[in-house]
């Protein structure tokens, strides 16, 4: 069966603040050493199962001319422009619709833009597996991440160790992020994965789910499809899109249907979820420090510092976050990196939308 990929592209990246902007947000930014954004490397990883002809990008429409630029090599009609945005169900739908168009049917995979994987050849033979169980009956695949630490940012995945389907287990049901306690009971137990956020089925499969849990959905995207390749194509998904829900396909339909497993992922999954991922993805120096820029540092340990061409010089420094860009200065202990979107929300309140 015809492999395809659905990217999806379409978020801000509020908590890499001030580096990602409305106008340049995370997944479009180079985090590694390597020089290739977020967007390059995950579609880069995904070629050895994935055509690039075959692979479409689900983004927000001010984002058309970025994906163009980085991925001049993706057919433009397979930039799929969300007039707005709604949550993952209304966006993998789309992204169901404009396949379900091409092909009778056809593997789906969903990948997030701003993940990063360590170890490739391990993610393609998990990609591989997750395939092969997605083809056989209706199957909904996700792939879970074994977790190393109980984090408290992630939704987890609760699997059956006794109902193994070759690489493949039944899923028991999804969790929300749990406190402390919580994460570390579930570590204990092994019998959760992390929600990566990754997903693998048959279109069909999707669509026919959409229609049994999400009918309005459902039936927005049957005009949508009905208007690929007309002249009225724009308008239509301009208006259906607009009257759907914000909804997330977790909730909608994953949390509710039958026949869903999960594959355990052990490459080297980052979602690079805040700046405190950088010391995950860069080696730390003999101090601590992961810097990038002109900078000097002088009895400070374990910061994460990020400048550009103007000097930065660190004195007597702890367990901080600095990032410098042009016009914004972010300096943040790390336990409050995650607070980083309330600046945001100030900025908004006092209409500095410069700086958004």
């Amino acid at each position: 069966m015809r492999r395809t990929a659905l990217i999806m592209a379409g978020g801000r990246g509020e908590r890499f603040w001030p580096k990602s902007r409305r106008e340049m947000p995370k997944q479009f930014l180079s985090l590694t050493n390597d020089g290739k954004t977020m967007i390059q490397l995950t579609i880069e990883r995904i070629l050895p199962v994935v055509d690039m002809a075959d692979i479409y990008i689900a983004t927000n429409k001010e984002y058309k001319e970025l994906v163009k630029k980085q991925l001049p090599e993706i057919p433009e009609k397979n930039i799929l422009c969300e007039p707005v945005g709604r949550n993952t169900a209304p966006c993998i739908g789309l992204g169901a619709v404009h396949i379900a168009s091409r092909y009778e049917d056809a593997i789906m995979f969903v990948l997030p833009s701003d993940h990063l994987i360590k170890y490739n050849g391990m993610f393609i033979n998990t990609l591989k597996d997750a395939a092969e169980k997605a083809e056989q009956d209706e199957n909904l695949v996700t792939i879970g991440i074994t977790p190393d630490y109980p984090e408290t940012g992630y939704g987890y995945i609760k699997f059956n160790g006794d109902k193994c389907d070759g690489h493949a287990f039944e899923v028991d049901c999804f969790v929300e992020k749990p406190n402390l306690e919580t994460a570390k009971e579930y570590i204990a137990s092994e019998e959760y994965l992390w929600n990566s956020g990754m997903f693998v089925w048959k279109v069909s499969t999707i669509l026919s789910r959409f229609k049994e849990y999400l009918p309005d959905i459902y039936t927005g995207l049957n005009e949508i499809k009905n208007a690929i390749g007309s002249e009225h194509e724009d308008l239509v998904l301009e208006k259906t899109f607009l009257d759907f829900r914000s909804e997330s396909v977790d909730y909608g339909i994953m949390e509710k249907a039958n026949n869903i497993y999960t594959l355990p992922g052990t490459f080297g999954w980052d979602d690079v979820g805040s700046w405190l991922a950088v010391e995950r993805i860069r080696k730390t120096n003999e101090f601590g420090n992961v810097v990038s820029g002109n900078i000097i540092t002088i009895d400070t340990k374990n910061c994460i510092i990020e400048g550009d061409k103007k000097l930065i010089a660190a004195v007597g420094l702890k367990d901080l976050v600095i990032v410098d860009t042009e016009d914004a200065t972010l300096i943040c202990d790390k336990d409050s990196a995650g607070d980083i979107k309330k600046v945001l929300e100030n900025l908004k309140i006092c209409n500095r939308n410069e700086y958004l």
